[in-house]
C-alpha cells in the first residue's frame, strides 16, 4: 500500500525526476537512505517506469499537434497496425480505441505541410490502413504525462 510519504515522492519526482535524494528526503521528512529504499521499492513494484529527459517541442520547430483516427481492415484481435503507428517518430501516444476507428494517434510535426507528408508517407504506407480522420490542435491548454497520486492506493 502507497502512504502519504511515498506519494509525496511520487509528486516530486513527477514534477522534477532530477531532485536530488538529500532533497527529496528533506522534502519529505525522512533521512536520505530511507527516501533512496523507498524509491527503488517504487521502482521494483513498477510503479515508477522510468525517468525521462521532457523536450520543448516548440523551441524544436514541432509546433503543431494533430489526433489521427486510424480505421484499419485488419481482423480484430490483430496488433499489427498499432505497432506500426508506435514505431515512427512522429508518433507520441497510439491508443487501440473502441468505436469505428480502431487507433487513435496523437502526432507532432513541424507544420501542416510536415502533416499531409506523414499521413501520405507513413501512415499510408501501412497496408492495413483503410482511412484516417485528422483533427489539428489550435492551442494546448494542459499536456502532462503525470499521474494523480493523491488518492492512490496500491497494493503490495
Amino acid at each position: 500500500m502507497l502512504d502519504a510519504i511515498d506519494r509525496q515522492i511520487l509528486r516530486i519526482l513527477q514534477q522534477d525526476a532530477r531532485t536530488p535524494n538529500n532533497e527529496i528526503a528533506k522534502q519529505v521528512g525522512i533521512v536520505p537512505s530511507a527516501t533512496s529504499e523507498r524509491i527503488r521499492k517504487l521502482v521494483e513494484k513498477g510503479i515508477i517506469s522510468g525517468y525521462d529527459g521532457r523536450l520543448n517541442p516548440q523551441a524544436l520547430g514541432y509546433d503543431l499537434v494533430a489526433f489521427i483516427y486510424v480505421r484499419t481492415d485488419e481482423p480484430v484481435n490483430t496488433r499489427g497496425a498499432g505497432e506500426e503507428l508506435a514505431a515512427i517518430s512522429e508518433v507520441q501516444e497510439v491508443h487501440n480505441v473502441a468505436g469505428e476507428d480502431c487507433y487513435l494517434v496523437k502526432v507532432r510535426v513541424k507544420d501542416t505541410e510536415a502533416l499531409g507528408r506523414f499521413l501520405r508517407e507513413k501512415i499510408g504506407a501501412i497496408k492495413s490502413v483503410r482511412n484516417t480522420r485528422t483533427t489539428i490542435a489550435l492551442e494546448t491548454f494542459k499536456e502532462t504525462l503525470g499521474v494523480p497520486v493523491d488518492d492512490v492506493d496500491h497494493k503490495q
